[in-house]
């Protein structure tokens, strides 16, 4: 700090921190704001209105972080909405016009909003554990060791962002590596709450699951994970019925079990559980346009 040399200037110099302050806190009020804007997005009933407003959102969280670099709810924001917006409105846009040009830019764009909400998702759990975001690549177990309870949202975004970086990859096989470290994020916070979300980690651990066994993925357990997350929403997540749909039931050739799967999940109501409706909405309209493909998937 300048050192005041007349009370005059002691005057100005009082004003100009005062005005600093008050520059913060509006600055922090709003970070709080924005921060509490994922669970309205969950509520809404049109996904093409989110479709439109989610970036202008994310945009802004990513401007107060230019502020706010380190502040929680601000991180979490952006993890969690960069994965979601990637999967909702890019990845399955480019399954829906697979073979396409259109594809091929949407997977592009897809893997770059995944690897930024990764980054956010890492900084999140940098806040709680300085240097876990140097360590992980190197040490998975040792950098997650001393994770809590309050880290779960942050490992399972984590878990899902680097999990879809790695899906929408034109060339997946030099990231193969890289599986291991989504299983570690994904399996530390099963264990640290493994009810989160009504059973969000479950349905994510499908997906894992579904990947050949090869690569350490398991037709048993993905049918476990897939039973947890049926038990934990109460049968209201339709993402959990596509999921299992898609990974497991078509490549074992199931066509019976994969078309019972994907009408359990246009069954289910979206009005019932308002918390999961978007997600519902969502996981609904890649049911429907997945019951068209059938005679192409088998």
């Amino acid at each position: 700090m300048l050192r005041v040399l007349s009370a005059g200037l002691a005057v100005v110099a009082l004003w100009a921190v005062g005005a600093c302050s008050v520059k913060s806190m509006g600055i922090s009020r709003m970070a709080d704001a924005l921060s509490a804007t994922a669970s309205s997005y969950s509520r809404d009933d049109d996904p093409e209105f989110v479709r439109a407003a989610a970036p202008s959102t994310l945009k802004m969280v990513e401007m107060l972080l230019d502020q706010q670099a380190a502040h929680p709810g601000l991180l979490m924001t952006a993890c969690s909405g960069f994965t979601q917006y990637a999967y909702a409105f890019l990845q399955v846009d480019a399954e829906m016009t697979e073979g396409t040009a259109a594809a091929r830019e949407l997977r592009g764009r897809a893997g770059r909003m995944y690897d930024r909400a990764r980054e956010y998702c890492l900084r999140a759990l940098d806040v709680s554990h300085p240097g876990l975001r140097e360590t992980i690549r190197r040490d998975v177990k040792a950098a997650l060791a001393k994770t809590t309870v309050a880290d779960v949202p942050a490992l399972f975004w984590s878990g899902v962002a680097w999990g879809g970086s790695i899906a929408v990859a034109d060339s997946p096989l030099p990231r193969l590596g890289e599986v291991g470290i989504v299983r570690a994020l994904l399996t530390r916070a099963v264990e640290l709450d493994e009810a989160w979300e009504s059973g969000a980690i479950h349905e994510a651990m499908i997906a894992l699951e579904g990947v050949p066994p090869l690569l350490g993925g398991s037709p048993v357990r993905a049918r476990t994970h897939f039973d947890r997350a049926v038990a934990l929403s109460k049968g209201e997540s339709a993402f959990a019925y596509v999921t299992m749909a898609a990974s497991v039931s078509q490549p074992a050739r199931d066509r019976a079990e994969f078309e019972k799967l994907l009408r359990a999940a246009l069954a289910i109501d979206v009005a019932r559980r308002p918390a999961l409706r978007l997600s519902n909405l969502i996981a609904q309209r890649r049911a429907r346009f997945l019951l068209t493909q059938m005679n192409r998937l088998f």
